[in-house]
């Protein structure tokens, strides 16, 4: 593998001619591409791993995407008020996650686009979702995309592919442990709008990172305010992953970084700065990176 691989949303690898052994392996799925990257001795066993990873992403698109009419967040979204279904553990867990970075966030965060996501209750014993009144509609698409990169990434370690980087498209990388020789996974980050100008160079390991961006044309709505976001030009977070024995292996106690990072980008292109500031000083390991027109802030 050699030159520089884009992944999208102004996030890139870095490709130096000691990552010249990676083995790239892609796959479609939620309307973007997912990728792993890896090095490993055995390219048969490499490309095992990766597809078991893809299809757990194909497993996780049935469960969380809007658009099949019998998935898990289609079925919540047509609940009447006092209604219930029951739901797959992962589409559980995520729910949790959205609910968790909705109360962080002050609402930035909001995976019902302002439709009333603190209606739903959650049964975690259970795996039930009840709405207390109708009209909630839930996308998880600013969330999911990391939540399928951290299960893809516990998914290589039960493998043993632990040198390797994870990523969903447009907005979420997982760096595992690094090449040979190499203090970390190469990154960049470069403004959306013109993806040869690179912001900041990252060397990364056991971390999550998120992007956000508007590219031209695009725009970004408050879901508090209804009010269209353009000044900002990009958001990033990374998140330091836990380590293995602070990751709970039940469901709803996960440590999903790459699912954290997603929601905190979006959050992080309607907050203030002086919000993301205060927010990453109480949240330890959390950085972020603000692009307001040219003008790059670093937290």
């Amino acid at each position: 593998m050699s030159g520089g691989a884009e992944i999208d949303g102004g996030v890139g690898i870095d490709e130096p001619r000691g990552l010249r052994d990676v083995r790239r392996f892609s796959h479609e799925a939620m309307a973007t591409v997912y990728e792993v990257y890896t090095v490993h001795a055995d390219a048969s066993y490499a490309a095992q791993a990766a597809q078991a990873t893809f299809d757990l992403v194909d497993r996780l698109e049935r469960e969380l995407s809007r658009f099949l009419p019998n998935s898990d967040i289609t079925r919540i979204n047509h609940l009447a008020a006092g209604e219930s279904t029951r739901v797959a553990p992962s589409t559980l867990e995520c729910l949790v996650i959205a609910r968790h970075m909705f109360d962080l966030t002050g609402g930035a965060f909001d995976a019902s686009i302002g439709s009333g996501l603190p209606s739903l209750e959650i049964d975690a014993a259970g795996s039930v979702v009840r709405a207390t009144r109708r009209g909630v509609r839930v996308d998880l698409g600013g969330i999911g995309k990391g939540y399928a990169v951290d299960l893809m990434a516990e998914l290589l370690e039960e493998w043993d592919v632990h040198c390797s980087l994870v990523h969903g498209g447009f907005s979420s990388v997982l760096a595992l442990e690094p090449p040979p020789n190499s203090d970390g996974w190469p990154l960049t980050l470069s403004s959306p709008t013109a993806p040869s100008r690179v912001l900041e160079r990252l060397s990364v390991r056991q971390t999550a990172l998120g992007a956000s961006g508007l590219r031209r044309g695009d725009h970004i709505v408050d879901p508090r305010t209804r009010e269209a976001i353009r000044r900002r030009r990009a958001a990033w977070v990374a998140v330091p992953r836990p380590p293995e024995s602070a990751r709970g292996s039940e469901p709803h106690h996960r440590a999903a970084a790459a699912a954290v990072t997603d929601a905190l980008t979006t959050a992080c292109m309607l907050l203030s700065l002086d919000d993301i500031e205060m927010l990453c000083r109480s949240t330890p390991g959390l950085e972020a990176w603000i692009l307001e027109d040219t003008e790059l802030f670093h937290f």
